[in-house]
């Protein structure tokens, strides 16, 4: 049977992106940023995953504001690199595992949740970079990856308790599934960051540790935490860390924390990683 043995946060800040495209991450000011990533990258060397399940925030590549699903699959069998802009990242295409992918989207529905199921779709940095900061510059990804893509860009996202709800469905869909696959669940987005109006540039160190230790000991207090509270306290970019919750309801009520890094500033933001292992 397949099981999910671990879980993985990050940010995924485009400056990183193209940090790390252009050969920056040996600067006195990336350096840190990155320098944060080697263990895990030894870690994830040693864990060898079959699949990661990678929950993330479309930015309009994918999605607009003509449809905005709340949650979504990717069901394809690879998922290109999306041109936001200035030309698709210089990375390789995202490989899916259709069948996992399908399997979970029947579990999950059945489950009563409302998942979109996308056959075709390009992923940009939300989900690319962290596969950077994991795998650094493979010619092809070591791993097979599920999108999830969840709604954080136009309102109403969901609340952190429906997040970590649908981590426990993704839990019960993998470990139905019959192939022996090792899984790893990301969440990904976040920390504390608003990129507009009269607190662009907000940072708040003490919101951004305190959540990171209560996804390890106390994510139930996460699940109640309403909107407003990520709005006041991380800024209006901050509610990415629902996303978090997603991850976290996928490992179980305990897990053991592996590894952490939080480094300000990267960019404009807070930079948040954390490494778990899931309960048995």
């Amino acid at each position: 049977m397949a099981r999910i043995t671990a879980g993985v946060t990050t940010s995924h800040v485009p400056a990183i992106g193209a940090a790390w495209d252009h050969g920056k991450d040996g600067d006195d000011y990336w350096r840190p940023v990155f320098e944060g990533y080697e263990w895990t990258r030894r870690w994830i060397g040693e864990e060898r995953p079959d699949v990661v399940v990678l929950v993330y925030n479309d930015h309009a590549s994918a999605f607009s504001l003509e449809l905005i699903p709340t949650f979504a699959i990717g069901c394809a069998e690879h998922f290109e690199p999306a041109d936001e802009g200035f030309g698709p990242r210089p990375v390789p295409p995202v490989i899916g595992h259709p069948d996992l992918a399908w399997h979970m989207a029947q579990s999950i529905i059945l489950d009563e949740f409302d998942l979109t199921i996308v056959n075709k779709m390009d992923v940009d940095h939300g989900l690319t970079i962290p596969l950077s900061l994991m795998f650094g510059r493979p010619d092809t990804w070591p791993v097979r990856v599920v999108p999830i893509s969840v709604n954080v860009i136009q309102f109403p996202p969901p609340t952190g308790n429906r997040c970590y709800m649908l981590g426990e469905s993704i839990r019960r869909a993998v470990e139905s599934y019959p192939e022996d696959l090792n899984v790893h669940i990301w969440g990904t987005g976040g920390m504390s960051h608003q990129l507009q109006g009269k607190r662009a540039g907000l940072i708040n160190r003490e919101f951004d540790e305190a959540f990171l230790d209560k996804l390890t000991a106390d994510p139930g207090a996460l699940r109640k935490m309403p909107h407003i509270e990520y709005l006041r306290e991380a800024g209006s970019e901050g509610i990415e860390m629902v996303m978090w919750l997603v991850m976290r309801g996928a490992l179980g009520p305990e897990a053991k924390e592996l590894h952490r890094h939080y480094h300000v500033p990267a960019s404009n933001t807070a930079l948040g990683h954390i490494v778990l292992q899931a309960s048995a």
